[in-house]
């Protein structure tokens, strides 16, 4: 599996060790999310949050996140992993002026009204396995919708009675 991480990524997962030993890491430029597969940047996507750029991203650069949260809508399947867990949120373990109240009905708001799922994974590691485990279910399921297509419709080399 070829994952790809936005070259804007700071901090980016490596995907190393024996969870990942068939998956590779490419660099690239991604318009939506910090991490896809190659060849599907346009179909699915993983943002990657720590809880400070979470906050961050629902206070003081909500508008830039709403657009990417717009855009992320039109991929097949997009969600948004937090290297935290929700009661990290909801008790305010960071700093910043927004209220845990806000911040909770801010990624509530986003999850009924975009549609977009919201991860809270509990620590980085675990963030990283469900990145790279999210990615691999996508891309299981184009591989059968995939065969499905051909097996209707024939392998494409002209041979098949019409």
């Amino acid at each position: 599996m070829r994952i790809v991480r936005d070259t804007r990524e700071q901090r980016g997962y490596r995907f190393e060790g024996p969870a990942y030993a068939d998956v590779t890491v490419e660099d690239g430029t991604l318009n939506v999310g910090d991490y896809s597969l190659a060849g599907l940047g346009d179909k699915v996507a993983v943002e990657r949050k720590s809880l400070p750029d979470l906050v961050q991203c629902l206070g003081r650069e909500r508008e830039r996140f709403v657009r990417e949260l717009q855009r992320a809508v039109a991929l097949d399947a997009f969600c948004v992993v937090v290297e935290a867990s929700w009661q990290d949120l909801a008790s305010g373990q960071y700093r910043s002026q927004l209220s845990p109240r806000a911040a909770c009905q801010s990624v509530l708001s986003f999850m009924a009204r975009l549609g977009i799922s919201f991860i809270f994974a509990g620590n980085r590691s675990a963030a990283e396995y469900i990145t790279a485990y999210f990615l691999r279910q996508y891309l299981e399921g184009a591989r059968k919708r995939w065969a499905t297509i051909v097996k209707a419709h024939g392998d494409g080399s002209g041979g098949e009675a019409a």
